[in-house]
């Protein structure tokens, strides 16, 4: 049987089918197999806790001082107890050397002293994170303490376009007086959630509530008394604070919903890296006087301002709160809360 010819038509067509189904692309190089992304790694709080010891290879940790003062175990609070410790000089180059100028500290010392502190403590930020947008989803005029205010709700909105299966958007309000005729100081708090505040709330009686928040202006009326504006950073938007969460938020994120390196970051450094990210927006913000952004926090928020400080230049001062051992306290100073606890 006699095969047949190929007409211009049938050619064409075959041709189509070529370049549709065979993996080449038009350089004649076979084209790389597309991969699904792997779905994020789901670790309990206990079982992330566990592979960070066996990563370590730590057995188990010490048992921490009890509050207990009769327990054998009891924490110190005498400070004839304590004993003596030494603290590098942070004027003092590693070699020995003395600072002799300013330029000396921001090229020099405090490069060793972030190295340290991204190394043994709180993990080094990516090189490369993620690009913010930040929307301004409300706008609302009201009173607070008869004083008249523009809020403006906002909502950064990670690039998540590397690893789409993760979704972060980061919360934030900013209150400004509404009669103000130029740009405004800002004091940002890393503060609860409007769901967290709510539920704390219903577990108190009416009389411990009046009690707890006191019959003084709140801090947000002592700062509009003065003419600046306040902004509330939801920490919790962008990483959760606990083991659980580590391979989602701004980490997971980053890690493409893998789970955390040794000397990857943590809760802390994630939330001063939003702190940042919240300083871009003021900065393009007119009502705003982004060189005079402070940044507050309470407790376990007051080691992230701490952390926010310490890390980005940008803010202008710090009022930070109970912070405690990991905070502004000193790590090996064996009195009070100690880091096992």
């Amino acid at each position: 049987m006699r095969a047949q010819r190929l007409t211009p038509w049938s050619y064409c067509q075959f041709l189509l089918v070529l370049i549709m189904f065979c993996p080449f692309d038009v350089s004649g190089q076979a084209s790389p197999a597309v991969t699904p992304l792997s779905p994020p790694v789901h670790l309990t709080a206990e079982q992330d806790h566990k592979r960070i010891m066996d990563l370590l290879h730590i057995a188990a940790l010490r048992r921490g001082p009890d509050g207990n003062p009769r327990s054998p175990n009891a924490a110190n609070f005498d400070e004839s107890k304590v004993a003596p410790y030494h603290l590098p000089d942070p004027l003092r180059l590693k070699n020995g050397k003395e600072l002799k100028s300013a330029k000396d500290w921001w090229t020099l010392r405090r490069p060793e002293i972030v190295e340290d502190f991204d190394r043994e403590i709180f993990g080094g930020v990516p090189k490369n994170t993620p690009r913010v947008n930040w929307e301004v989803t409300s706008v609302t005029r009201e009173d607070n303490a008869s004083v008249p205010v523009i809020t403006k709700k906002l909502v950064g909105h990670v690039d998540n376009s590397a690893y789409p299966l993760i979704t972060v958007d980061i919360q934030m309000s900013l209150t400004v007086p509404d009669n103000a005729t130029g740009p405004v100081p800002v004091i940002m708090e890393f503060g609860l959630s409007p769901e967290i505040l709510a539920a704390i709330r219903k577990r108190f009686t009416e009389a411990q509530w009046a009690s707890f928040v006191g019959k003084g202006p709140t801090w947000q009326q002592q700062v509009l008394a003065k003419g600046w504006g306040y902004a509330i950073l939801i920490p919790t938007s962008v990483q959760a604070d606990n083991g659980e969460g580590l391979t989602q938020g701004i980490i997971g994120l980053v890690n493409k919903g893998q789970p955390r390196k040794l000397d990857d970051w943590g809760a802390l450094q994630a939330w001063a890296w939003a702190a940042s990210r919240a300083l871009d927006y003021f900065e393009t913000d007119k009502s705003v006087d982004a060189k005079q952004v402070g940044i507050e926090g309470l407790s376990r928020y007051g080691k992230a301002a701490l952390v926010a400080m310490a890390y980005e230049p940008r803010l202008a001062i710090a009022f930070v709160g109970s912070s405690g051992e990991g905070g502004a306290k000193i790590l090996r100073r064996k009195f009070g809360e100690q880091v096992d606890s």
